[in-house]
């Protein structure tokens, strides 16, 4: 009998060991899904109501364990649950400096790194056979509320200096670049001043595989590192006028199509950020 119940507690044991948890914080992250609330827009989910995920049936089908590889997935579809200025649904974290207010953020001058152990589970494809694009990290702008009266704007909104692509199986890095540079002061604080710049794409590909992403932002620099071997190195005017705006990170599944059907499920193993 007693031999029996040995082996019992060491299959029991091995079990156990074989459910993995992500390497994730989420105390100072919210999380907004496709899912429309009572209000009818994105559903959108602040500490500490987040730390419950695995049991909370607003987020279940979107932010959830995969227990046997140790990661937290994201999947994201086409809805009706947009959030401002975009026409695209996702399953994505804000960070929050301060657990529940959207107001404490940073500058590049104060400094920020995001490190993150990602993989594509599974997306979806276009008509073309072409793999759906996901941004799946992102720095965004904010301007302050003194800033946003200034310049009389109805939301706190600003462009977002940083989306990293997962784009058929390789990642592409999009950044801002200012229309013209002799713009300076609260003239930069619209977001008509700013466009898109052309675009870099990383050699490497990381297909459906694991691989690391950090982004390292100081002043008048921000760096991008694919599974730090390859590195992009953003350090000019443009990077120097952007410090006027405050920034917070993102990080999920930020699904670039409106496709019917289509789909995107991001898996996180690590996801990690730090202040000076």
């Amino acid at each position: 009998m007693v031999a029996f119940l040995s082996i019992s507690a060491n299959s029991q044991d091995k079990k156990k060991k074989r459910y993995k948890l992500p390497n994730i914080d989420l105390s100072h992250w919210s999380v907004t899904t496709p899912q429309l609330n009572e209000k009818g827009s994105a559903t959108n989910v602040e500490p500490p109501q987040i730390l419950n995920y695995a049991t909370d049936e607003r987020l279940i089908p979107y932010m959830y364990n995969d227990s046997t590889s140790g990661a937290l997935v994201f999947y994201a579809y086409p809805s009706e649950a947009t959030t401002a200025n975009t026409k695209y649904s996702r399953s994505e974290l804000r960070e929050q400096m301060v657990p529940g207010d959207n107001n404490v953020n940073w500058t590049f001058a104060q400094g920020g790194t995001i490190k993150g152990k990602l993989a594509m589970e599974s997306v979806s494809k276009d008509a073309d056979g072409k793999y759906h694009k996901v941004i799946i990290m992102q720095i965004h702008g904010r301007l302050t509320n003194e800033q946003r009266d200034l310049i009389g704007q109805k939301d706190n909104n600003a462009p977002p200096i940083l989306k990293i692509y997962w784009e058929n199986g390789k990642i592409r890095v999009k950044t801002k670049e200012v229309k013209n540079i002799s713009l300076s002061g609260d003239a930069l604080l619209h977001e008509e001043a700013w466009d898109d710049d052309k675009g870099f794409n990383f050699e490497q590909e990381v297909g459906f595989g694991k691989f690391t992403l950090e982004v390292k932002v100081s002043d008048g620099k921000m760096v991008v590192v694919l599974n730090n071997s390859e590195y992009k190195v953003y350090e000019n005017i443009h990077m120097k006028k952007w410090g006027i705006f405050e920034n917070y990170f993102k990080a999920g599944n930020y699904f670039q199509s409106r496709d019917e059907g289509a789909f995107a499920k991001v898996k996180y193993y690590e996801l990690e950020v730090s202040h000076k």
